[in-house]
């Protein structure tokens, strides 16, 4: 798989729960192995959050990525929590 296609994977906890999706990946400059990923948690239109997951955590990078651990509502509730985006559209006359 190119790193290209990791991009954009789904990713799932291992209840196979939708989790997000990868928007970043951090290597070892040294070694050339993933260290971390970032996932994208959508929120909405016009928010979003991240949460990084350890490579550790992966269980298996195919058509989906899987992870090892679960991912409860809670985490995904205080990212939620986190930011609030407040939009103001105003009208040119």
């Amino acid at each position: 798989m190119k790193i290209k296609e990791f991009i954009g994977s789904t990713v799932l906890d291992k209840n196979a729960n939708e989790v997000g999706k990868v928007d970043n990946i951090d290597f070892d400059t040294e070694t050339g192995k993933i260290e971390t990923i970032t996932l994208t948690l959508q929120k909405n239109i016009f928010s979003r959050d991240e949460l990084e997951i350890n490579f550790e955590d992966i269980a298996t990078i195919g058509a989906y990525v899987i992870l090892n651990k679960e991912i409860t509502k809670e985490v995904e509730e205080e990212a939620e929590e986190a930011e609030t985006v407040e939009i103001e559209i105003e009208n040119e006359e």
